[in-house]
């Protein structure tokens, strides 16, 4: 229908064993789904998984068919466990093969370098057959891009520089802004004014989050949506209902990336 706000959506696919096992923190859920967020692309859904083939490509299969984008990380180096390339091309029924640009790239980084374009690395050249390369101005080595699915590298400083060089090409949608409300009260005490004040906005997100403050329990209030006016108004009447409740609610200004308050201590 004409005029209807256009809504892009994504999914992340964490990829690694050693995510799983708690040796290694991600550190790029935080850093994409700000990015995503400021595009107007609303990151829907996150799944870590192990370094096997049939999660891979399984799940691939699954986010590519529900979402405008999926976005990978980890699992693209030259070791034996770095199966994602090859998982992606088995997901779209592709050859995995070397990618002759990939390997031009490749041959110039190392050529003087000192170290060998031995064939463990000449892995990092490889790529489903007809895939778009995605720059990689840290390490060379490329992520790719086939169709709407885009394979980065899992370390944190290369995985942003490859977002950066991808980020032009994608498509956002209307973006979501939010206000945020905070108060020194308990959840309990405000869940049934909030649960009717979300009835009452069925097209905006209303989400509570409790933090202690000097040993005082509170509750920071963020109602998100992309309707301006329906959020200012809901906005105001959350803080009406607060101050009948009797407390001194902090009203905060609005916010164009659509992000979570932070726990206060």
């Amino acid at each position: 229908m004409a005029g209807q706000p256009k809504i892009v959506t994504a999914a992340l696919l964490l990829i690694g064993n050693e995510l799983l096992s708690g040796r290694t923190q991600d550190a790029n859920l935080n850093y994409l789904a700000k990015q995503l967020t400021a595009m107007g692309i609303r990151l829907a859904e996150v799944r870590v998984i192990s370094d096997e083939e049939d999660e891979i490509v399984n799940s691939v299969n699954e986010l590519r068919t529900r979402y405008n984008y999926v976005f990978t990380t980890g699992g693209i180096g030259p070791t034996h466990d770095d199966i994602t390339c090859e998982s992606v091309a088995k997901a779209f029924g592709r050859r995995y093969m070397v990618n002759e640009e990939a390997r031009r790239i490749l041959e110039n980084y190392y050529d003087g370098s000192g170290r060998d374009l031995n064939e463990a690395r000449m892995r990092m050249a490889c790529t489903p057959e007809g895939a778009e390369l995605v720059n990689n101005p840290i390490s060379r080595a490329p992520g790719f891009r086939i169709e709407n699915v885009i394979v980065m590298a899992g370390i944190p400083a290369v995985m942003r520089a490859m977002f950066e060089s991808v980020a032009p090409s994608l498509e956002g949608g209307v973006k979501v802004i939010s206000r945020a409300v905070s108060v020194l009260m308990g959840e309990g005490d405000i869940a049934r004014p909030l649960s009717e004040l979300q009835e009452r906005y069925v097209g905006l997100e209303i989400g509570s989050y409790p933090f202690v403050r000097e040993s005082k329990f509170g509750t920071t209030l963020v109602i998100r949506g992309t309707d301006e006016s329906d959020l200012e108004a809901a906005t105001e009447e959350l803080i009406s209902i607060l101050r009948e409740l009797g407390a001194t609610p902090e009203d905060k200004p609005a916010i164009s990336d659509g992000s979570w308050p932070k726990p206060e201590a």
